[in-house]
Parts: structure tokens; C-alpha cells; sequence
């Protein structure tokens, strides 16, 4: 599973303070505790003012590279924010993200199109969020085309299926699960990504449905997940599900993560 570790976040009230007082200690104890945790991008999202989120993604993302080696994903809503950010990174890592709303797509897509940049893709267009899975395939297949067309190997994008909240779903979750299997049977080395927290919004005891979420989305096919690598219980839950799914040959990665502590003991 591909971790990227979403705790640095100007919409978490904590960091929005840090970046209020430019703490970089903060920001650098964050990036730190995320990548010794197994985080294997570190989100940089500043979430202010457009009039100051350049210059404050680029405060962010020098802490952070000041504090880690681990590579960055850029996150704004805007895709302008983030092909200059793009030029703040000391290596290539992830632009989160992209989708067929506006000129997205044929901003970002250009600036990467021949770099080791990843990139996650939203399957929403200009008409929101499609309902059905078919609508939802039929943004995917647009997207790939566009990939295609940029030069741009699936292997490298991470299509996020948008999940929703489990409590105005009329069938939980089986769109998104079907959505996920035939993404990844029509690209085998594509990645499937997404933020596990949206699917428990308005519920009690979130923990548990972010959680089983997750090992379900790992069976339908989901490798790449927007979470925090600092909660041992989902991280755990993650090594288990690979192990279960036959991922980890000789459980390997289950035993070297629970020697490193990165899920366990877990009471």
C-alpha cells in the first residue's frame, strides 16, 4: 500500500495555527513522526486564502524537506497552485490532484508528462460527482485518454473513485467497489487511492467504518490510501489485509512492520 500521509493540512485547526505562527518545528515533527510511520509521500496542503497559498505551500514544503528525504504530494484544488508549486520540490513526487473539471487536467498533465511525477486523478467532470459506476468509468476512460494522449503511463496515476459518506449511500459502498475492481482489471499497474475518513462523515465511532472501509477497498483492489500513518490500528489493518490478499509473500512486510512498531502490539 502506498501511504500519503495527510496530517500536514492548514483544514486540521493545529496545523492552521502552526502556519499562522510559521512553526516550522510543528510542521517538521510532523513530517518526521509520518515518515518514520511508513508514510511513503508526505501531503503538503496549505488550505488558506488563494491569495497567500502559494507562498504558504512553499513554507511548508521547504519544512518539510528540510526535516525528511520523503517524497511530496502537492495538494490544492487548484492546479495552477500546484504546477508551481511543482518547482519547490527537491524531488519527484505526487500532484494531488487532477480530474476532467475545467483545464486541470491539461495543466498539470503537460508539466509532467516527462518526469517521475505521480499524480492522482478524481473521477468528477464539470457536471460533479457521477452517481452511478458507469458514469464514474466513463470519466476514468476520458481521464485515460488524456493520459494517453500526454504520454503519461498508467502506472503513474492514482484514480481516486471519490468516495462518499456511507450514510446518504442507497447500497453502501458496492459502486465504489466495482468501480475499483474493473479500474485495475482494465490497468493491472494503475493505482486506486482515496481518503478512507470521507466514507464516515456524520456517523458515530468513525474509526471503525474508515477502518473496515479500508480492508474492503484492499480487496476490491485499492494500493494507495490518503490517511494517516500515524494511527497504528488502520496501518495495521492495512499489513493484515496485503498479507490476507496474498501480497506479501511469507507475510514478510506483516512481521518487519510489527517488529518496527509501526502497527503493534495493538490491545
Amino acid at each position: 500500500m502506498i501511504i500519503i500521509g495527510e496530517k500536514i493540512n492548514g483544514a486540521i485547526p493545529a496545523v492552521a495555527e502552526a502556519i499562522a505562527r510559521r512553526d516550522a518545528a510543528f510542521i517538521r515533527d510532523l513530517a518526521i513522526s509520518q515518515t518514520e510511520a511508513g508514510a511513503n509521500y508526505i501531503d503538503v496542503c496549505a488550505s488558506t486564502n488563494v491569495e497567500v497559498e502559494l507562498e504558504t505551500i512553499e513554507w511548508l514544503i521547504t519544512e518539510v524537506q528540510e526535516a525528511v528525504d520523503t517524497p511530496i504530494a502537492v495538494d490544492s484544488p487548484n492546479a495552477e497552485i500546484c504546477a508551481r508549486a511543482i518547482a519547490f520540490c527537491n524531488k519527484p513526487g505526487l500532484v494531488n490532484s487532477v480530474s476532467l473539471e475545467g483545464d486541470k487536467i491539461d495543466t498539470i498533465f503537460p508539466i509532467i508528462a516527462d518526469t517521475p511525477w505521480h499524480c492522482a486523478a478524481l473521477l468528477c467532470d464539470d457536471s460533479g460527482i457521477p452517481k452511478s459506476g458507469e458514469q464514474r468509468l466513463a470519466v476514468f476512460a476520458a481521464i485515460m485518454d488524456k493520459a494517453k494522449q500526454y504520454g503519461i503511463d498508467p502506472s503513474r496515476l492514482h484514480i481516486d473513485p471519490l468516495v462518499e459518506m456511507l450514510c446518504t449511500s442507497e447500497d453502501g459502498i458496492k459502486v465504489i467497489l466495482e468501480v475499483i475492481a474493473r479500474i485495475k482489471e482494465l490497468y493491472p499497474t494503475i493505482h486506486v487511492t482515496g481518503g478512507a475518513s470521507n466514507i464516515s462523515f456524520n456517523l458515530p465511532a468513525r474509526k471503525f467504518v474508515n477502518q473496515a472501509f479500508i480492508v474492503l477497498a484492499i480487496g476490491a483492489g485499492m494500493d494507495s490510501a490518503i490517511i494517516s500513518p500515524l494511527n497504528k490500528h488502520m496501518m495495521g489493518l492495512i499489513y493484515a489485509a496485503e498479507a490476507l490478499m496474498g501480497q506479501d509473500e511469507f507475510c514478510i512486510n506483516y512481521i518487519t512492520g510489527y517488529r518496527e512498531g509501526l502497527y503493534g502490539p495493538v490491545k
